[in-house]
């Protein structure tokens, strides 16, 4: 059995079944008003409302004979949660290159090189002579 992370996961990786989702957060809709902007049959739609209402993504209602569908936004606010964690771990990377960058740029970083080159130098130097004692 799928978590509920990949089940919305896999819901939100197809683009028509994104699209119903943004059409659905303007408010609810029919199947029919859902099927209009795309170039599929009816039942075609209806598959792809199962897959999102399987996937908690959105509710089915039934008025009368209209049957609207919303957005149900609980299970995007659990991938949200999810993926902020992710957004942090890539901030900080990218707060620490803009440092380095910065510390490139104002040559702090040009020192160092200088002394990695004597240590290098020193290192070959140094394994020069080894190989002249044997």
């Amino acid at each position: 059995m799928e978590d509920r992370l990949s089940t919305t996961f896999s819901a939100l990786a197809d683009p028509t079944r994104r699209a119903i989702l943004a059409r659905l957060a303007l408010g609810e809709a029919s199947v029919t008003e859902l099927t209009e902007p795309f170039k599929m049959s009816m039942p075609a739609v209806s598959r792809h409302l199962k897959v999102l209402e399987g996937a908690g993504l959105i509710a089915r209602g039934r008025r009368a004979q209209w049957r609207p569908c919303t957005l149900e936004a609980e299970r995007l606010r659990e991938v949200s949660v999810w993926v902020e964690q992710y957004r942090r771990f890539w901030e900080k990377r990218f707060d620490r290159l803009t440092g380095y960058l910065a510390d490139l740029k104002t040559g702090e970083f040009e020192s160092e090189k200088g002394s990695e080159k004597k240590n290098k130098k020193k290192k070959e130097k140094a394994h020069g002579r080894k190989q002249h004692k044997h």
